[in-house]
């Protein structure tokens, strides 16, 4: 794809998308909840919205084209890295139609600029790199602003059809993922990140992995078992951590009786077994993977279940291979506000019949957040740099909530491993026994 017209429509696109979808988000609800913050884990919504302004202005207006600045002194208050989330809400923020205004301001002298672009000159404006940036960027505020509803009290606001049942998954339960090596990440691929880069070889044994996420049915066994009580399958951290916290299931789930419920943007209802499990941190799907006699599988594995043609011995954008995706392959864009049950999407299986490695859920991985040997700042070092280290575990394959724009094959996410408001789940993974 090398045609400028085509790096044109693309990343008119993709803002466009993006911006459909923060109005969705901002425009459901009245202004006490945009201005509310509804978990000192998360910003106000008016907060996100403006920062979506600032960084679009900062990055394709300032730097990109040039221009002088339209609000220079709203950048500290919209800087992430300055005032962590808890502190958001003391902050001389903009109103609601303030900060409306002024996102949408920014956005009509982008499209001009966009007009004019020449996409080459530059790393940022080569292949329209830049416009990307800023178009995942947004999405991921949104999926940022969408657990934000989800961890919103009161009435539904929400609404998107469900997925399409899927008929009860029949196929095997794990799949042999060949050993020997294969190429993780990327080198060509427009529009990837900083940690996505460069593509390297990397050696991987032979392994199971599971076919499909571990289901919500599958995770109650885990809960009937005791496994919230057994210090066995716990990580110390992990143990101290539910216990202090008194945690007993995946967040926003109850006990009725017998029956499990969970509450899932303003709505309560039974618990579906065979839905992927979400909002389990990476110490419960670890503690899931030891009571099973298993364990996560290392991003590499990941990596390669999602990625590697054997009949090619090459690696595809996809596990489908190196289309965008569809709504066919994967459960992606908030286009159901819930994953689909476990064996969906056969068309978005890898060559090996790995199903729903894209979209539904994050899954979590054994892996520290790490750079790829030879990796470059790009560009800047709060993207990826600053969280490198054994803090931050990997997540791969997005979620319902990711939008196509900031989901591949090669796209890396990390968070703590206390983390539960996100849309995360897992798969688990054994060594091939000789």
């Amino acid at each position: 794809m090398t045609d400028p017209e085509t790096f044109r429509e693309r990343a008119l696109s993709t803002l466009v998308t993006a911006r459909d979808r923060t109005t969705l988000l901002t425009s459901c609800v009245e202004e006490p909840d945009l201005t509310a913050q509804h978990s000192p884990l998360m910003s106000p919504l008016v907060w996100d919205l403006a920062h979506i302004g600032n960084q679009e202005e900062q990055w394709l207006l300032r730097t990109v084209a040039g221009q002088e600045a339209i609000r220079p002194e709203i950048d500290s208050i919209y800087d992430a890295f300055e005032h962590p989330r808890a502190e958001r809400p003391k902050l001389p923020l903009l109103k609601p139609a303030e900060a409306r205004e002024y996102a949408a301001d920014v956005r009509g002298r982008v499209l001009d600029v966009l007009e004019r672009a020449a996409f080459h000159g530059t790393r940022l404006t080569e292949a329209g790199f830049a416009f990307g940036m800023i178009a995942q960027h947004e999405q991921q505020h949104d999926e940022t602003m969408l657990i934000t509803h989800q961890l919103r009290k009161g009435p539904q606001a929400l609404t998107a059809p469900d997925p399409d049942p899927a008929p009860l998954f029949t196929g095997p339960a794990e799949v042999l993922v060949p050993g020997g090596p294969f190429t993780m990440g990327t080198s060509t691929e427009p529009w990837a990140l900083d940690n996505e880069r460069p593509a390297h070889r990397r050696e991987v044994a032979p392994f199971w992995i599971d076919t499909t996420p571990v289901t919500n049915g599958a995770y109650q066994r885990f809960i009937d078992d005791g496994g919230y009580q057994d210090e066995r399958w716990w990580a110390p951290a992990g143990w101290d951590h539910i216990r202090r916290h008194s945690i007993q299931a995946p967040l926003f789930w109850s006990r009725d009786g017998r029956q499990w419920l969970r509450r899932r943007f303003g709505v309560t209802e039974v618990v579906p077994s065979d839905e992927p499990v979400v909002h389990v941190s990476w110490y419960e799907a670890d503690a899931y993977a030891r009571w099973a006699g298993r364990r996560l599988p290392t991003e590499a594995e990941w990596e390669k279940a999602a990625r590697h043609d054997p009949a090619g011995d090459r690696s595809t954008r996809y596990p489908w291979g190196d289309a965008d995706p569809a709504p066919q392959h994967a459960n992606l864009g908030q286009r159901h506000l819930r994953p689909a049950p476990a064996g969906s999407y056969p068309e978005g299986e890898s060559p090996l019949g790995v199903r729903q490695l894209i979209g539904d859920v994050w899954e979590w991985t054994a892996s520290d957040f790490e750079p790829y040997p030879g990796f470059q700042p790009f560009p800047y070092k709060e993207y990826s740099e600053v969280f490198f280290g054994p803090d931050h575990k990997v997540l791969r394959g997005g979620s319902f909530a990711v939008d196509a724009v900031a989901c591949r094959g090669t796209f890396r996410n990390w968070d703590y491993p206390i983390r539960r408001q996100i849309f995360s789940g897992f798969r688990t993974a054994r060594s091939e026994t000789v």
